[in-house]
Formats: C-alpha cells, structure tokens, sequence
C-alpha cells in the first residue's frame, strides 16, 4: 500500500506553515511500503493533523494524499472501512479508549473485526505481558493511568492486520524501560507483517531504526 503526499497543506495553518520550511508541508513526498519513517514535528506544526489525513478523518486541507494511486476521496465508506480493518492502523494521540469497557475488551474490538482474526488471544495476552499489562486487562479503561493506557492502545492497533500504522507520539507517558519494550514490539509486529510505519513525535530518538526522516 503506497502513500503519497502531493502539495498538502492544512488550510487552518496554510498561512503559519507557509511561512517556514518543511519535508511535508507543500511538498511532492512518498512513503515507500514497508518503511519505517519518522516525522519530527514542533507543537504547532500540524503533527496531529497530518495524522488524521493519513487516516482520512480529516479533509481541511488543500492538495492531495493519494493511496494506492487514487485520492482518498474516490474510496466509498464501505472500501475506506475495510482499508481500516485489514490495511492500516493507528495509535491516536488521545488514545481513543472506550472508558466504558474493560481494556481486554477495548482490544477486541479490533483483534475479532475479521471472520478470521490474525492474532489469537494468546498472542494479546503474550503482548500483554511483555508491555506489563496483564495485570489490568479486566479493569476498566477509565481506571487506568495514562501510561497504562498508552500501552493498551498499542496492543490494540498491533492485534489486526495492517500495511502502515500510524502513530502520534505513542510513548509521551511512557517511562525509558516501557518506551524500550513497546518500540521493540511495535518493530517485531510491523517485520512479521512486512508493513511500515509513520511515527510522529515532536524530538529525535533513537526507539527505532528508520528509514527516513522528515521535519514537519
């Protein structure tokens, strides 16, 4: 699955980001399949934003983000659902937990979205137990801390199968030791898939071995 980026620009900071140079912004720029790419983006830059572009849930923009060839805006909802099950996944900034339900079950959510799912139970409760969760998988998510469900959000997007997972600072509330643990897995799940990464953050770090790197 190819990602291209043709001359995007937020309309809501066209005129801020216009002004400053940028990788990504305005620019002509591709995503090899596979590839693990890191942007590093300042608060304001719009780092939150191009993530929802790439996840289409978002279309204040001038320009074009082109998958597979075609514009996100010539998929229906039906192709555009099923893009979201099998070929790409996200870690969302604000995690996106449902308070309401316990962490295991916000987990399923994703892993049983397919007849055949591709990742057992026994696989969640392996990455559970390497991230140090499983203590807390039958607990509510509105009782965990921050960090605690950071790590559960990242279970979650690595439970289905996917091409690209996109990920907006992933590990801000997570101590060195944890950061360490869930990179390694992030990078294990993404080789055993062959899929790449898009990793947002506003510093440099050396969690991963990337491909490439922008400034946002």
């Amino acid at each position: 699955m190819q990602i291209q980026l043709s001359q995007l620009v937020p309309l809501p900071l066209r005129d801020k980001l216009l002004q400053r140079p940028s990788d990504i912004w305005n620019r002509e720029v591709t995503f090899t399949p596979g590839s693990f790419v890191k942007i590093k983006a300042p608060s304001g830059t719009g780092k939150t934003t191009l993530v929802h572009y790439l996840y289409h849930i978002r279309e204040d923009y001038a320009g074009r983000v082109i998958v597979n060839g075609q514009p996100w805006q010539a998929y229906d909802a039906a192709a555009l659902a099923q893009m979201r099950q099998q070929q790409v996944s996200i870690i969302f900034q604000d995690l996106r937990l449902f308070e309401q339900l316990t962490a295991w079950e916000n987990i399923e959510l994703k892993r049983v979205m397919l007849p055949t799912p591709v990742c057992t139970p026994e696989k969640v409760r392996e990455m559970a137990a390497h991230l140090q969760v499983t203590h807390i998988l039958q607990q509510s998510a509105r009782t965990l801390s921050y960090g605690e469900r950071q790590r559960i959000a990242i279970i979650r997007a690595l439970v289905q199968p996917f091409q690209w997972l996109l990920m907006d600072e992933p590990f801000s509330h997570l101590d060195e030791e944890n950061t360490r643990r869930a990179a390694a897995l992030i990078a294990a799940t993404c080789k055993a898939q062959q899929a790449g990464f898009v990793l947002t953050d506003l510093d440099d770090d050396a969690h991963f071995n990337y491909d490439v790197c922008y400034n946002l």
